[in-house]
């Protein structure tokens, strides 16, 4: 069943949205991510114009977000005061984030960014991940105590909040930096950012994997909503037929995603989103060094 986007100016098959809006609503509610980094590439190979893929894609990770952070309130593993500082300095990124978009969108340069961005980031930490998340496996295997790892210059900063939930009393700095990073990155790349915040919320904040993935997906409802609105009024390039269809089937996925995650180990969780992510990053470095099976495309121009 064809459906036409209005903004996207392409048609879809319906049930190929539905589809992909749940799987990414699975991943959300599993990993703590809100699937913008695998969302955003599925609808380049769809055909959506990187523009409107990265506004829409910010959308519907908003959706899929909540329906899973319901289920992490309930299960009382949401740092909420982490959660605000995080979301200060997510703000901040993301309206610094859309500016920049906005500039390379209008000199025609979005594409390669978008895709290079990705490249980089889900190649460095998909390593990183996996190298760490085979580490924590064989210590569990071993009997040995997991570490909590924290950096020693995080207790020297000044602004500490003690953060009751996480079991921490570390300087707010640390944190509302990773919100900036975060923010960026989810306007540029129209991801929730959840891929870099979930091991930044671990191995360099020190909080417990318990309360990171309700703690993180909490950060990106807003800041992606933020992101959203602001592309939507600044570019007009989410379409909205798209993410109602990537919404309905994200919602759906999210609440099963969040049952399947309680009944994993914290170490396998992390093995399978470094892989996830590491798979991710090899098919977009194909992309960029292949040659595509059409070398020439036309567009309307501007003048």
């Amino acid at each position: 069943m064809q459906i036409y986007l209005p903004i996207a100016e392409v048609s879809v098959n319906l049930f190929v949205l539905l589809g992909l809006g749940a799987i990414i609503g699975m991943l959300s509610g599993m990993f703590g991510v809100g699937g913008g980094f695998l969302i955003t590439p599925m609808l380049f190979f769809l055909g959506i114009p990187p523009a409107v893929a990265v506004a829409t894609g910010a959308n519907q990770i908003v959706a899929s977000s909540i329906s899973a952070v319901l289920a992490h309130l309930k299960r009382k593993t949401v740092d909420l005061r982490m959660g605000l500082v995080l979301l200060m300095g997510g703000l901040i990124g993301s309206g610094f984030g859309v500016y920049i978009f906005n500039i390379l969108r209008d000199l025609g340069q979005v594409d390669l960014l978008v895709r290079l961005c990705y490249v980089v980031f889900l190649g460095v930490i998909g390593a990183l991940m996996f190298v760490e998340s085979l580490r924590a496996l064989r210590n569990s295997r071993r009997g040995s105590p997991p570490k909590r790892r924290q950096h020693v210059w995080v207790h020297g900063l000044p602004f500490k909040v003690r953060f009751r939930a996480s079991g921490l009393y570390i300087s707010a700095i640390p944190p509302m930096m990773v919100g900036f990073a975060v923010g960026i990155l989810a306007a540029i790349m129209g991801v929730g950012g959840g891929f870099i915040m979930v091991p930044a919320m671990i191995y360099l904040l020190g909080m417990p994997t318990k309360v990171v993935i309700g703690t993180s997906l909490f950060q990106i409802i807003f800041v992606t909503a933020f992101t959203t609105l602001l592309h939507a009024t600044t570019s007009m390039t989410v379409d909205l037929v798209l993410a109602l269809a990537l919404i309905i089937g994200g919602v759906i996925g999210a609440q099963l995603g969040t049952v399947i995650g309680m009944r994993l180990k914290a170490e396998q969780l992390r093995i399978l989103l470094a892989m996830l992510v590491l798979a991710v990053c090899g098919k977009i470095a194909l992309e960029l060094l292949l040659q595509p099976a059409e070398i020439y495309t036309l567009a309307a121009g501007g003048h």
